[in-house]
C-alpha cells in the first residue's frame, strides 16, 4: 500500500497511485448484492439459465462500481487527513462482463487535484481489471473530497 501525504498530492496529478490485489466475484456475492439492491434478474442469479445462455451468471455493473472504495483501501492510505468523502462519479463505462468465479482488480490514476473549502476534489480514473481479459469491466471517474 501506498501512502501518501497530503501536500504531495498536487504532484502526483497524472500518475497512476496504484493497483490493489485481487478480487474473486462469487455467486454469494452476486446474491447478496442482488437482496440488497432488488436487482434479481436472471442474468446475476438464476445459476442454471444464465450458465446455458452466457456461460455463467454476470456481476451486476453496480456491484462491480461499489467494489471502487473497498478495492480502493490496499492501494493507497493518505497522511494528515481527518476525513474522506464521496462526492460522485463524472463518467462510468461497464466495458465487459464478469461472469462468477472471475478476478477482479482495480487500477487507479489521479486525473485532478484541486484546493477547496479547506479540503482538496481529487479526481481519479478507477480501471477494474478482469483476469485474464484485455477489456477492462468498468472504467469510472470518480470524485472525493478529502480534508485535513
Amino acid at each position: 500500500m501506498r501512502e501518501i501525504a497530503l501536500a504531495d498530492l498536487p504532484s502526483l496529478v497524472g500518475q497512476e497511485i496504484g493497483v490493489s490485489d485481487w478480487l474473486e466475484i462469487t455467486q454469494d456475492r452476486i446474491n447478496r448484492f442482488a437482496d440488497a439492491t432488488g436487482d434479481h434478474q436472471w442474468i446475476h442469479v438464476d445459476i442454471e439459465r444464465a450458465t446455458k445462455e452466457l456461460g455463467a451468471p454476470i456481476a451486476h455493473g453496480y456491484l462491480v462500481l461499489s467494489l471502487i472504495p473497498f478495492l480502493s483501501k490496499n492501494i493507497s492510505m493518505f497522511q494528515g487527513i481527518s476525513r474522506g468523502l464521496n462526492y460522485g462519479c463524472n463518467k462510468v463505462r461497464f466495458t465487459n462482463m464478469v461472469p462468477v468465479g472471475s478476478r477482479l482488480r482495480m487500477r487507479s490514476k489521479l486525473l485532478s487535484c484541486e484546493q477547496r473549502a479547506g479540503g482538496y476534489q481529487l479526481i481519479n480514473e478507477c480501471t477494474i481489471e478482469i483476469e485474464g481479459e484485455n477489456r477492462p469491466a468498468c472504467v469510472a471517474e470518480t470524485v472525493s473530497l478529502i480534508y485535513p
